[in-house]
């Protein structure tokens, strides 16, 4: 299973989770939000991975309400191997995001308030390479801390691989995997002390509780 570690702003940090065992770090490219970080940023903070680390971890970009050309700008300017889309993108945007960049793992989040918007994942899984599931917030894009209906989502049959996102932490990312298999979860404010400000003790205790 992926684990992605989202709202990465400290080489230090960045370095530790992926020693941890994450599979991804999640960058956040969009200005408006507290764990934001530029080009110069991302760069950095990847530097600080090892050699090893760097090879094996993703590196994804989280973009919200972003061109298609400033989306590429980022992604060449940067070590990113995946883009996330993360606002109201329509299949035919995030194929124009794959045209323009062939190379990159594409994932489309959806914030899901109820069943009929877990309909509209088919059709994005021609166009993407994984959707990941965030709890709706009328004021937030994301890391809200809100957890998804997870039983709602049991029965779903899934067309493409996908995360489980939305207010998972340690205390209650049992719970989540006992009831849903997901090929990878996603995780920000649950590991936090402050926005961008990883908490490593809980960092630790998560990948202990996964890999137990």
């Amino acid at each position: 299973m992926r684990v992605k570690i989202c709202g990465i702003t400290q080489p230090e940090q960045g370095a530790a989770i992926a020693e941890l065992g994450a599979t991804a770090l999640g960058f956040i490219c969009v200005s408006a939000s507290p764990r934001y970080v530029a080009i110069d940023r991302i760069v950095e903070i990847c530097k600080a991975l090892s050699l090893r680390e760097a090879r094996e971890i993703d590196r994804i970009g989280v973009f919200a309400k972003t061109s298609v050309e400033e989306i590429c700008r980022v992604v060449e300017a940067t070590p990113l191997t995946g883009v996330q889309l993360h606002s109201d993108e329509s299949p035919e945007f995030c194929q124009g995001v794959r045209s323009r960049l062939p190379q990159v793992e594409l994932i489309k989040a959806l914030r899901i308030r109820s069943s009929q918007d877990l309909d509209r994942i088919s059709d994005y899984c021609e166009v993407v390479d994984a959707v990941l599931l965030d709890a709706y917030d009328s004021r937030q894009l994301g890391g809200t801390g809100k957890t998804l209906n997870w039983e709602s989502l049991q029965n779903f049959q899934f067309p493409c691989p996908w995360f489980l996102a939305g207010g998972l932490n340690p205390d209650n990312v049992t719970l989540a995997l006992s009831q849903l298999n997901p090929d990878g979860i996603d995780l920000s404010s649950g590991v936090e002390r402050s926005p961008g400000d990883k908490d490593m003790e809980k960092v630790k205790r998560l990948f202990e509780i996964i890999n137990n």
